[in-house]
């Protein structure tokens, strides 16, 4: 579990640095809708409904202060989650990879077995990550996906050129998504899998192969 998800970290922080260069999509995104993603809107309320519950689990924590001290930014954070999760979807379709519930429960099980119970590895993903529990299996399900894509593609996440060809793919998916972002939230960024000024904090914490040169955070 834990070599599985470097490599997807490793990916992820790859991609800022190895995607061809694409211009990112600047329109207003349409009223009420926090972006356009594919043609399909994601609601304002829904991405404050999302941030709303990793609020909730933060102020549970015996570490509440901290851990909503550090989330400053958890409406992007949220949103951000939302648009990379139908990007990384994208890509995965586009390759014929599917995933199952089954590899989902299995990568959940390998998690918690690996931090010593679901509650204790709730707690980190809480931590590291901002998921309230109920946003735990779509994390999953992009932990599966991130293998699966590099098998489909045949490139080796255990190389820069393999992790460059996932990037592209993902680079290539998110362009084709058309991805409009509400000036709110900024703009999205097709080559750095960024929105505005923000990436996930998370992405170079623990990586096999760092990026080349520092990223935006």
């Amino acid at each position: 579990m834990h070599r599985r998800r470097r490599t997807a970290l490793a990916v992820l922080a790859a991609t800022l640095v190895a995607a061809p260069l694409l211009s990112a999509c600047g329109n207003q995104a349409h009223p009420g809708a926090a972006a356009v993603v594919g043609g399909e809107r994601i609601e304002v309320s829904a991405v404050q409904a999302s941030a709303a519950d990793v609020r909730s689990a933060q102020e549970s924590s015996p570490q509440a202060a901290q851990l909503v001290n550090k989330s400053g930014q958890l409406n992007r954070a949220k949103l951000y989650g939302m648009i990379f999760g139908r990007v990384v979807d994208r890509a995965a379709e586009d390759a014929g990879v599917t995933v199952t519930r089954k590899e989902i429960q299995e990568m959940r099980r390998a998690g918690r077995a690996q931090q010593g119970g679901e509650e204790q590895f709730a707690a980190m993903l809480l931590q590291q990550r901002w998921l309230a529990p109920d946003q735990i299996d779509a994390e999953m399900r992009q932990e599966v996906q991130f293998p699966k894509l590099a098998r489909a593609i045949g490139a080796d996440l255990g190389t820069p050129a393999g992790q460059q060809a996932v990037g592209e793919a993902l680079t290539k998916a998110s362009k084709a998504l058309d991805i409009d972002v509400n000036p709110r939230f900024g703009t999205w960024d097709d080559q750095k899998m960024q929105l505005g000024t923000y990436s996930a904090p998370w992405i170079n914490q623990v990586t096999e192969f760092p990026p080349k040169e520092p990223t935006d955070a």
